[in-house]
């Protein structure tokens, strides 16, 4: 639009004298729970506040509501008028509520909402939600209802950590000069060795027609490691990592054999010390657990209250000590030492089970262990040859966490491509792994 120039300076008054005038009446902002309970003395302007609602309490006089976003544990209090209570609002209902953050005489929190208006945006009924209010549900119920799990403190909690617990891996990373790499999750490698993938087939193809390799002229399956494609990229990239879904098709209903989950992995150049490789582990530890007690502190208190108690001083024990060092051979004898009885009995050459791990770290004061040099046998064919004996072991590490048991494990690479070689003859995965010489 062409204006004048006269006009142009009575035009510029009138947007100035608009735009203090909407100052003035204060424009209504959008704040989260967790933005509304950080303000420490309120805001004189309005804001726009949306959720659930976790309780409704009427009186003559006052209505009291909490609403919760998921962005925190704690929900936040709002006060109003009875008249804005509807039969619409009840527990479990979405609201927008319009009001003024004001200092709260309750003192579990800084501010409560004073609302203007209140709008329900979803109906409940609360006699058919299967959550009840002030009732504390098993895991075993809540998962019988998982688009509406998240409502609970308990998987809400869960859910914020590991938000917080991927962001903290993925800056640990980067801020380490790390490449982040995205593996392909079809895959026509198994890269473990163990046969256990889930193979994956197109819904369209013609399964009677004479070519059998399928849709893409190869047996393709969903990948149980990006690891062979990071040692690819790891010979042009000094650092190398993926953070990606990771699948297992391994015949168990244990809480600790999953058929999809996400899974951490890097790769590092010129590097021939598992000493190297322990200390990028111990360091991510400690720097993704101070993260999340610094970013969590909530929901850490929460489950170490009542999930896990007394988590919370266990994971600040774990950043002030240093990480506990022992050999598989010497993790053996101690537990052929232990006036404990296992199930499994230990013997040199056997995996350790969960039992072995939960006591070798009993043992040695609750603290991370790592163990090291694995019998050879018991390692992929990757994992490179100590040349040691009589007892023959692969320069191979696991670490095993107080509570949980084997939570990273890694290994020195075979660079010798004759003992390689030798090795997948041996295993007959010569034309698997399409080598040549």
């Amino acid at each position: 639009m062409f204006f004048p120039r006269k006009m142009a300076p009575a035009l510029l008054s009138f947007c100035q004298w608009h735009c203090r005038h909407r100052r003035h009446l204060g424009a209504v902002s959008k704040l989260s729970v967790r933005e509304a309970l950080a303000s420490v003395e309120g805001s004189p302007n309005s804001i726009k506040l949306q959720g659930w609602v976790r309780s409704v309490r009427s009186q003559k006089d006052i209505l009291f509501l909490h609403v919760n976003d998921g962005s925190s544990l704690e929900s936040l209090q709002v006060v109003a008028e009875p008249n804005l209570k509807t039969s619409a609002l009840t527990f479990g209902s979405s609201v927008e509520v319009i009001g003024k953050l004001v200092k709260s005489l309750h003192k579990k929190q800084n501010v409560e909402l004073n609302a203007s208006d209140i709008k329900v945006i979803g109906g409940c009924d609360s006699y058919d939600f299967p959550f009840k209010l002030k009732e504390r549900h098993p895991p075993e119920y809540v998962r019988q209802y998982p688009h509406l799990r998240c409502r609970t403190n308990t998987f809400s909690s869960l859910l914020r950590v590991r938000s917080k617990a991927t962001a903290a891996i993925q800056d640990f990373f980067q801020s380490n000069g790390y490449i982040h790499i995205h593996t392909p999750i079809i895959t026509s490698n198994d890269c473990e060795g163990a046969g256990e993938l889930f193979q994956v087939q197109a819904t369209n193809w013609d399964h009677g027609q004479s070519d059998k390799s399928g849709f893409f002229n190869v047996p393709a399956y969903l990948t149980v490691s990006g690891q062979l494609h990071l040692e690819v990229m790891s010979g042009g990239f000094t650092r190398v990592y993926s953070f990606g879904p990771t699948f297992r098709a391994e015949n168990s209903q244990s809480r600790r054999h999953l058929a999809e989950f996400y899974m951490v992995e890097a790769e590092i150049s010129f590097t021939d010390s598992l000493d190297d490789i322990m200390q990028v582990i111990e360091n991510l530890f400690k720097s993704t657990t101070t993260a999340l007690l610094s970013q969590c502190p909530e929901e850490i208190n929460f489950f170490s209250k009542y999930v896990s108690v007394g988590q919370k001083d266990r994971l600040e024990q774990f950043l002030k000590k240093k990480f506990v060092t022992m050999t598989y051979t010497e993790a053996i004898e101690v537990l052929k030492d232990a006036r404990e009885i296992f199930h499994y009995k230990p013997e040199w050459g056997c995996d350790l089970q969960t039992e072995h791990e939960r006591y070798l770290v009993k043992h040695c004061g609750n603290v991370p262990l790592f163990v090291i040099n694995y019998p050879y046998d018991l390692k992929p064919f990757y994992a490179r040859d100590n040349e040691d004996g009589p007892q023959h072991t692969a320069a191979a590490v696991d670490l095993l966490v107080p509570g949980i048991g084997e939570l990273f494990g890694g290994s020195l690479r075979e660079e010798r491509f004759d003992v390689l070689l030798s090795r997948l003859e041996r295993l007959g995965l010569t034309d698997t792994y399409q080598c040549f010489q």
